[in-house]
């Protein structure tokens, strides 16, 4: 049960029986996923402060009824939660750890959610300094891409304590339909690169059946469906295929744009490259797709859906 009064655009004060409840959240990281997700917040009534190096995308939530900050700092001085949604490793530490960053100026006992994607050791040594701070952090990557952030549909994959979930997890339904405790610190990370890994291996392989099928003679939708009703069936050919005309909503079939990026994909095969190295656990078709990715956008594609390795695989640009 929960009862919510809007006092005015910037306020708003919320009781919620049973579950600890914020108001005040500050966040950091407007890009294409952040900017949904921040947006999602203020419909849903929240107090928000954000920022952004963009300064564009922070005028844009400013419009929307958010405030703003100049630094993190200041922005998480008087926030109940802080979300951050950041492009690299680099970024995460310099947010969270460096001069005049959020742990550096965070109230104690403040809940830190870094829903970037990074490398697990990141999210762990973040989250020992927090601690050092008497600041609690969890690591949230999420899956869905830009229309799930837009539509409030995202899955969050979270590692931390469980009572850290489960007062993030109030929050976090709010942006989206699946809120999944993965472990301890480092856990949703870890999810993230293994899911991600494996999605490329299965889009790779997706696209060298369909290639091979065509060179033999064999219309791709036949094949398509003969794999789908077969044991070759995967997300990859049922759901997102990467040959155009075989489904109307997705990427393939709109000259590969929008969807996942194919530089964010061998960002993230990169960060499974370091993870398998240190751990020392082999991952040669891992390794393999993160060099397919990385000659996909030397030879031009760097803007395009990941899906387009397809094309690549044709020889076409």
């Amino acid at each position: 049960m929960s009862i919510s009064v809007i006092f005015t655009k910037f306020s708003s004060f919320t009781v919620t029986v049973g579950k600890r409840c914020y108001s005040k959240i500050g966040f950091v990281g407007l890009g294409n996923m952040g900017g949904h997700m921040a947006r999602n917040l203020l419909k849903k009534g929240y107090q928000l402060i954000v920022c952004d190096v963009n300064k564009s995308a922070v005028t844009n939530l400013v419009e929307a009824g958010a405030g703003c900050a100049s630094n993190v700092a200041e922005m998480s001085k008087e926030a109940e939660v802080v979300i951050s949604m950041l492009p690299s490793n680099q970024h995460v530490l310099d947010v969270y750890t460096g001069e005049n960053g959020i742990l550096s100026a965070a109230r104690e006992n403040v809940l830190l959610i870094d829903s970037s994607t990074v490398d697990p050791s990141v999210s762990q040594s973040v989250a020992s300094q927090a601690r050092e701070h008497n600041l609690r952090f969890i690591d949230s990557p999420v899956s869905g891409g830009v229309n799930a952030a837009k539509d409030a549909t995202l899955t969050f994959m979270v590692g931390g304590t469980k009572t850290d979930f489960s007062d993030a997890k109030s929050i976090l339904e709010n942006l989206g339909s699946r809120i999944v405790y993965c472990g301890d610190v480092g856990m949703g990370q870890a999810a993230k690169l293994c899911n991600n890994m494996l999605l490329a291996i299965s889009m790779i392989g997706t696209a060298e059946a369909f290639n091979l099928g065509q060179k033999l003679g064999l219309d791709a939708k036949i094949l398509a469906d003969i794999v789908n009703s077969s044991s070759g069936k995967c997300w990859s050919s049922e759901l997102y295929n990467p040959v155009p005309g075989i489904l109307s909503n997705v990427p393939s079939s709109k000259n590969y744009e929008g969807g996942f990026g194919t530089t964010l994909m061998a960002k993230d095969l990169g960060l499974a490259q370091s993870a398998a190295t240190r751990t020392q656990a082999p991952i040669p078709l891992g390794s393999l797709a993160h060099q397919i990715y990385k000659t996909v956008i030397a030879h031009g594609f760097s803007n395009k859906d990941f899906s387009v390795v397809y094309q690549f695989l044709k020889g076409e640009n």
